[in-house]
């Protein structure tokens, strides 16, 4: 399949990207670089000096809220691009109205309580819907301990499982990006199903 072939499949796809941190951030970049058009972004949280070790901003926009931030980085790589970008905390109430419409669910958050309240949302109320989550990324090394497992029918996760945010190691660039475009690429690996 030529690079024209895939951009002309998934054209009309929607990615939603729940979490524009580490995960997510890079998720997106990597996405509108393959020819995603369509996006729907979600995120309450402003960027911090701290976040820019792994995430995909700048000096330049620290303090900018992150939804604000990443729709100029993306648009900046393809000005076409459609966003529908939500600077708020999400609640399972407003899942379905947020990503009902969309293809595929990227689950980028950094709280266990949130990727909760977003698996069992999902599965609930979008059963249909392929949710790609990020879990066990942080420190450094061990590549090898990542891998895609599927938790249920529309149920992914990416990464080791193990290495959780806040434990002994901090999230580092290299494996937060690695894990965002493992997500990345099993989401195109499902929409060229």
């Amino acid at each position: 399949m030529t690079q024209k072939e895939i951009r002309e499949k998934i054209k009309d796809k929607t990615i939603g990207i729940a979490g524009c941190g580490g995960l997510g951030s890079n998720a997106a970049i990597s996405l509108v670089r393959i020819g995603i058009m369509k996006f729907v972004l979600v995120d309450f949280d402003c960027i911090d000096e701290s976040n820019l070790n792994r995430q995909y901003y700048f000096r330049d926009q620290i303090g900018i809220k992150k939804v604000e931030a990443l729709s100029d980085n993306m648009l900046k790589i393809d000005c076409n691009i459609q966003i529908e970008a939500h600077d708020q905390k999400i609640q399972s109430s407003d899942v379905k109205a947020i990503f009902g419409k969309c293809d595929i669910i990227i689950e980028a958050f950094d709280k266990s309580d949130a990727k909760t309240m977003l698996i069992e949302t999902v599965m609930e109320h979008l059963p249909d819907i392929p949710l790609i989550i990020g879990n066990g990324m942080a420190g450094f090394g061990r590549f090898d301990q990542l891998k895609i497992l599927q938790w249920a029918e529309n149920v992914f996760v990416c990464g080791d499982g193990i290495s959780e945010i806040g434990n002994e190691m901090p999230p580092l660039g290299p494996r937060v990006a690695i894990v965002a475009n493992m997500q990345a690429n099993l989401a195109l690996e499902l929409l060229l199903k």
